[in-house]
């Protein structure tokens, strides 16, 4: 059901945060609020819907059609880590977050970047990590806590949305965190599989920022307007087997295993018999 207070995205006072009185010219200020689509954004927010809803509703208000497959994998009991590609940024985490936290009544927890943090309605979900490595002590002891946790972990190992990688979309080699945590906290691993991608524009400006070493992931400012993009499309969403985590053995580094995994979720798409 939707909450009676609701939060909406005010460019001009982000703004007026961040840099004080400094004049920036309002022409300026409405071209970004066309670009991010603040007044779409906002018809949405204004809608108050909360957690679970939030994500579910954001689907049908982008009219993005999601077929899943697979939900005869997923347990009803136990502790799990989802682990899957990430090619959009952000209709692939509200479909998956609707998805998964439907099936676990909202027991769920998410390591997010800057764009799902800025989601307000899913705060209650998400641990503001922007890359699975080099975290401050105060994020390592809340990815700890959440992996010990009787909530289901949803992670995208790549730390960042797919970019293109030899002509083709695919994520970005995945850390081995998630593979660490799993097998101490004995968590079987569900890989899953997101279609989809991005602009070129999108993979452009991450290989302009590469070529120039920008610190700025430009990229990432886009992605209000790929979300904006991705309306009318279809997609799917597949959930593979569940791993059992003591499959993740000395045999093979953590960080091979996060690859072998990586290899799992890819094939997804191409097994027939899930």
């Amino acid at each position: 059901m939707p909450v009676n207070e609701t939060v909406t995205l005010d460019l001009d006072q982000i703004v007026k945060s961040r840099f004080g009185e400094k004049k920036i010219p309002q022409f300026v200020l409405n071209w970004l609020k066309r670009f991010i689509h603040q007044d779409h954004l906002n018809g949405y927010l204004s809608k108050g819907y909360l957690g679970v809803e939030f994500a579910e509703k954001s689907l049908e208000y982008y009219d993005a059609h999601v077929t899943v497959e697979g939900l005869e994998n997923l347990p009803d009991e136990g502790r799990f880590t989802f682990a899957g590609n990430h090619p959009l940024g952000g209709l692939d985490a509200m479909s998956i977050i609707g998805t998964v936290g439907r099936k676990y009544d909202g027991h769920i927890v998410i390591p997010a970047n800057d764009f799902l943090m800025a989601i307000k309605p899913i705060a209650e979900y998400t641990i503001p990590v922007n890359k699975m490595g080099g975290q401050s002590a105060d994020l390592v002891g809340k990815i700890n806590e959440a992996f010990d946790s009787d909530r289901q972990v949803i992670i995208f190992p790549a730390g960042l949305c797919s970019r293109k990688i030899d002509g083709i979309v695919q994520d970005l080699p995945w850390k081995k965190t998630f593979i660490t945590k799993s097998r101490l906290s004995h968590r079987d691993v569900i890989p899953m599989w997101f279609s989809g991608q991005n602009s070129k524009r999108f993979y452009r400006l991450d290989k302009l920022r590469n070529l120039l070493k920008l610190k700025l992931n430009i990229a990432m400012l886009t992605l209000p307007d790929e979300l904006y993009k991705s309306q009318h499309k279809s997609y799917r969403l597949i959930f593979g087997k569940p791993i059992p985590w003591q499959t993740f053995t000395s045999e093979k580094r953590d960080a091979e295993w996060a690859a072998w995994v990586r290899e799992k979720v890819y094939e997804l798409p191409k097994t027939e018999n899930l």
